[in-house]
């Protein structure tokens, strides 16, 4: 394993390039997107500009839709008042009406209760008391007081008749204007229902356009973020091509590296093995999926599957300096991939045959294993 770690090391100058490759390949993938999500935020300020012109011109409508509902309720409302005022006339009309009823019977009474008088108090017939001439004066009195009562009782019958007349005329006039104004209150009424609906309608429509309004300017607002998330990787992706990672080894850091996981040593360092092996590592009981973090800037020169140690990524970190992670359960990183402390490199696991989750860690010198506990901080 020693042999094709060093066979990757010594191609380290090869992988830096195809890394320096690797940078420009992404800095223009990452032009071409920016370069579309400019295309679509061009695209969704069009569209966003084209919806505000549509809310405006249905705001305008809305305005001149609600002044004729306004125009149409106030005559709806003058309509009603007639419709209230016909039927008050004709409530007062007919009352007056009732009261003539009243008066004409009460006046058809007392005529008849006078001649009843008068023909009670005569004694003698009319033609006995002309032929007789006995007592003329008094009769010639009493004959034209009764014809002069009954004369006035009679013009006042006629009167009531022809005021009744007259009331029944109108009755029937108030009666046709109201049965107009009732026809005008439907139609306005039918009118203002159909405008009312009419008007919901445009406001729904209003609603969905402010909702879509909102949406295309979400869509905006992401897509401006996105852009200056690319331009900001752009900068970042230039700023990587001046910059490089020195690999100066790990002697400034022995004891001060922190360890590439959380976790009690299960197995240490120069611990013998079944059959007679020592332990060039340790063994860290960390739990599944928990990242496993470079212990400090370098290289990843190897990352694939190694019997007995399942996935494995191993690091240089230059002077000689490599750090090695096994029983993985994913690798998060390629060869020739530049890292830098406390970067994670792969997922815990217990791959290459383990009964259970745990990370073999190693350090090496030069080829030879080290031990990682005096190289890392107390745990």
């Amino acid at each position: 394993m020693i042999k094709r770690v060093n066979r990757y090391f010594k191609c380290g100058l090869i992988l830096a390039s195809l890394v320096t490759a690797s940078a420009v390949a992404n800095e223009d993938r990452t032009k071409k997107d920016l370069s579309q999500v400019k295309q679509a935020l061009e695209q969704s300020q069009s569209e966003y500009n084209q919806q505000r012109k549509k809310i405006s011109q249905l705001q305008k409508n809305l305005k001149s839709h609600e002044l004729e509902i306004a125009k149409n309720a106030k005559a709806l409302n003058m309509a009603e008042q007639s419709v209230k005022e016909t039927q008050q006339q004709q409530n007062q009309q007919q009352k007056k009406a009732d009261e003539l009823d009243k008066k004409h019977i009460e006046f058809q009474r007392i005529l008849g209760a006078q001649l009843k008088s008068a023909y009670m108090a005569g004694g003698d017939d009319y033609s006995k008391m002309l032929l007789n001439q006995e007592n003329t004066a008094q009769f010639e009195r009493t004959l034209s007081y009764y014809n002069y009562l009954n004369k006035a009782r009679i013009e006042q019958i006629e009167e009531l008749k022809e005021l009744k007349q007259q009331i029944a005329l109108n009755q029937v006039a108030l009666n046709k204007t109201k049965e107009k104004l009732l026809a005008l209150y439907d139609e306005q009424k039918r009118r203002q229902t159909a405008l009312v609906n009419a008007q919901s309608e445009r406001q729904a429509n209003l609603r969905n356009l402010q909702a879509q309004l909102t949406s295309t300017k979400s869509s905006i607002d992401y897509l401006k973020e996105n852009q200056q998330t690319l331009v900001n990787t752009i900068e970042e992706l230039e700023k990587e091509k001046t910059k490089k990672i020195e690999l100066l080894g790990l002697n400034k850091n022995k004891g001060k590296l922190n360890w590439p996981s959380k976790g009690k040593l299960k197995h240490k360092f120069g611990q013998r093995k079944h059959g007679g092996i020592d332990w060039k590592g340790v063994l860290i009981g960390a739990k599944e999926g928990e990242n496993v973090n470079s212990v400090h800037n370098g290289q990843v020169v190897f990352a694939d599957w190694l019997k007995g140690y399942g996935w494995v990524i191993v690091v240089d970190h230059g002077e000689g300096f490599m750090s090695l992670y096994g029983h993985a359960q994913t690798l998060l990183r390629d060869v020739g991939d530049m890292v830098r402390q406390g970067e994670t490199l792969a997922l815990v696991g217990q791959s290459g045959g383990q009964a259970s989750s745990g990370l073999y860690f190693e350090i090496r010198h030069k080829g030879r294993a080290v031990n990682p506990v005096k190289w890392c901080r107390r745990i």
